[in-house]
C-alpha cells in the first residue's frame, strides 16, 4: 500500500520589529522577549490546528477544518548574514501610529520583505488592533489598500501582540494570526460586504463580521440561511472564540507561494 506523505511544512523566517517610546525592556510599548516568543507559539499552533481550542470545533465544520502546514520561526540570520534572535528594537518616530503610517514604520525598520515576513509591535491607535498588507495589489474592497514594499508585513499593537504578561485582558495572540492570514491572502470572511466573497469555497456567507462570542449555532439571513462559522480566524469574534482555518483557506495561503504567487519568494526547494 502506497502512502502518501505529508510535505514538509512551509517555514517562515519572522523578524518581529519593536517601535517603542523610549521605555526599558518589559515596559509599555518595548515589550519582552518572552511576549514576543508567546506570539510565535500561538501563530504556529494555531496555522499548524495545534491550539487546545481546536476540539471546540462544531462537528459540521469539522470536516473542512484544516492544518495551513505553516510554520514561523524568528529569523536566526539577519540580511547582511549574522546571527540575530529575529528581534529588532528602535525608539521610534511618533507615540503612537495609526494605518496611514506604515510607509514611516516601515522606513525606521524593515528587512527584506522577500526573505522576511517583518511584523511591527507598535502603540496604535484606537480602535485598530492591527492591520497587514496583501501579497497582491488588485484585490477589491480590502480595508487597507496593499502597499509598497516598504509597507510589506504585518502591524500588532503591543497590547495585542502574544498572550501573558503585558497584553490586554482576554487577549490570546490571534490578532496576528488573523493579519498573517491577511498577509497570505485571505479575506475576511464576509468578504467585506454584505454577505460578500471571501474567494473561498468552504466557508458559509456570513451577513457581516461577527463581535463578541456568539452562541453556536448562529445563522445567516444570506441564502440559504447557511450556519456561520463565527469561529474562522478571519471573522471578528474574541481571540478566544476563533480556532480554525479551513482547507479551502488553507490552498488559498499555499497558492501564494506558487509560480506566480504573491509570496512565491518564500517558496523552498
Amino acid at each position: 500500500q502506497i502512502m502518501k506523505v505529508q510535505a514538509e511544512p512551509r517555514v517562515i523566517p519572522v523578524v518581529v520589529h519593536v517601535l517603542h517610546n523610549g521605555t526599558s525592556i518589559g515596559v509599555e510599548a518595548n515589550i519582552s522577549d518572552a511576549q514576543i516568543l508567546s506570539q510565535i507559539r500561538v501563530l504556529n499552533e494555531d496555522f499548524r490546528r495545534k491550539n487546545a481550542d481546536a476540539i471546540r470545533t462544531p462537528a459540521e465544520f469539522l470536516p473542512v477544518a484544516a492544518d495551513a502546514n505553516i510554520e514561523f520561526v524568528l529569523a536566526k540570520q539577519d540580511p547582511n548574514g549574522l546571527p540575530t534572535n529575529g528581534i529588532i528594537r528602535k525608539q521610534g518616530p511618533k507615540t503612537v501610529y495609526g494605518p496611514e503610517d506604515a510607509t514611516i514604520i516601515g522606513q525606521t525598520s524593515q528587512w527584506n520583505p522577500e526573505e522576511y515576513l517583518n511584523v511591527w509591535v507598535v502603540p496604535l491607535v484606537s480602535p485598530y488592533l492591527g492591520y497587514a498588507t496583501f501579497p497582491t495589489s488588485n484585490l477589491p474592497g480590502l480595508n487597507f489598500a496593499p502597499s509598497a514594499a516598504i509597507r510589506d508585513g504585518v502591524t500588532v499593537d503591543y497590547l495585542f501582540f502574544g498572550t501573558g504578561a503585558g497584553t490586554a485582558a482576554n487577549t490570546n495572540g490571534r490578532t496576528a494570526t488573523h493579519e498573517v492570514g491577511h498577509w497570505l491572502n485571505l479575506r475576511h470572511i464576509w468578504g467585506d460586504a454584505t454577505c460578500g466573497n471571501d474567494l473561498v469555497s468552504d466557508t458559509p456567507s456570513h451577513n457581516a463580521a461577527n463581535y463578541g462570542c456568539p452562541s453556536f449555532p448562529h445563522y445567516s439571513t444570506c441564502s440559504s440561511t447557511p450556519v456561520e462559522m463565527t469561529m474562522n480566524y478571519m471573522d471578528y469574534t474574541y481571540d478566544a472564540c476563533m480556532y480554525m482555518f479551513t482547507l479551502d483557506q488553507k490552498s488559498r495561503m499555499q497558492a501564494t507561494f506558487g509560480s506566480g504567487g504573491g509570496r512565491n519568494s518564500f517558496a523552498q526547494p
